[in-house]
């Protein structure tokens, strides 16, 4: 089966992933489901549907009065997983209205409600051209909005990388203001003017190349039974995380679960993780920042002679 799965062409594939995923979810799903979502004929449609009966055999019946196949009980997916990323994912941008729901596979959708604040959408205009500097290795002059307040709007940046973190997007490039490598908000980023082949070396950008691990436990003061779902709702092992993560979007993940303050700042029921190896993160965090400036302004003294 796995062998007849993997040679499958990508638009046949996608197709039987798409009922499959209506069987699992949905429990039923019917050959208008196909034709509407991929515009195919209905002829292609029946004959998706029975290599799909093919391939996973006893998966559905088929009620002609309504014209509906219903998964059976103990129906097993073969294409997806029965992880409910997808499903929920496809939920949460339907509701942020980063889709629409017709471009999801979603049939049957329950009332959502997203408990989140709305942010500022980044220009495509402006992603496009990020990515762009990104894979081209370009320097881009930007006009930035920043929370300090300067009054001077421009900015330089070599970008190399795409962060998210803390529920927004942010573009890791050096500084040429700085001459160093820093985080720029994507939403925040109103014009881009001017592009040039890039001189600054990426790896230089120690923070982005560190990895360091996480570690992660239950706060001590929660009960047996708290620490207990705690570390089941993080997926830990005999009640710990080692979770590996950049130093440069370290940043992000420690202050969203507020892993930067002392455990006693917060009710364990606020604060259900701490951060065993808090001062072992931002000392290497530190550390790396202050390599990169170093190698960075050694880097820049050089340059003239280069030229020469």
């Amino acid at each position: 089966m796995n062998f007849r799965i993997e040679q499958l062409r990508w638009g046949v594939r996608r197709r039987l992933e798409f009922i499959e995923f209506r069987l699992f979810w949905d429990g039923k799903f019917n050959r208008r489901d196909l034709t509407d979502t991929f515009g195919i004929s209905a002829q292609q449609a029946s004959a998706d549907i029975a290599l799909y009966d093919q391939i996973v055999p006893n998966s559905f019946v088929y009620n002609s009065n309504k014209k509906v196949y219903f998964c059976i009980e103990r129906f097993k997916p073969a294409f997806l997983t029965e992880s409910i990323d997808s499903y929920l994912l496809q939920k949460l941008a339907v509701e942020h209205q980063w889709i629409r729901l017709e471009d999801s596979w979603i049939g049957n959708s329950p009332p959502v409600e997203v408990a989140s604040l709305s942010r500022a959408t980044t220009d495509a205009s402006i992603l496009l051209q990020i990515l762009r500097a990104i894979h081209g290795r370009l320097e881009i002059d930007i006009n930035y909005t920043s929370l300090t307040g300067s009054s001077n709007p421009s900015r330089t940046i070599a970008p190399h990388a795409l962060t998210h973190g803390d529920g927004q997007w942010y573009v890791r490039s050096w500084s040429s203001n700085h001459n160093d490598f820093r985080d720029y908000s994507l939403n925040r980023i109103n014009k881009i003017f001017g592009s040039r082949s890039a001189t600054i070396d990426r790896s230089l950008d120690f923070e982005w190349v560190h990895v360091i691990n996480l570690v992660i436990v239950p706060h001590p003061k929660l009960s047996k039974k708290g620490k207990a779902s705690v570390a089941r709702s993080f997926k830990m092992t005999n009640g710990r995380l080692d979770h590996p993560c950049r130093l440069s979007v370290s940043f992000y993940l420690i202050s969203h679960h507020n892993l930067d303050l002392d455990p006693d700042k917060l009710d364990p029921d606020r604060q259900q993780i701490i951060l065993l190896n808090r001062d072992e993160v931002k000392n290497a965090r530190s550390a790396t920042r202050q390599m990169s400036k170093e190698a960075l302004a050694r880097t820049l003294t050089k340059r003239p002679l280069d030229s020469g």
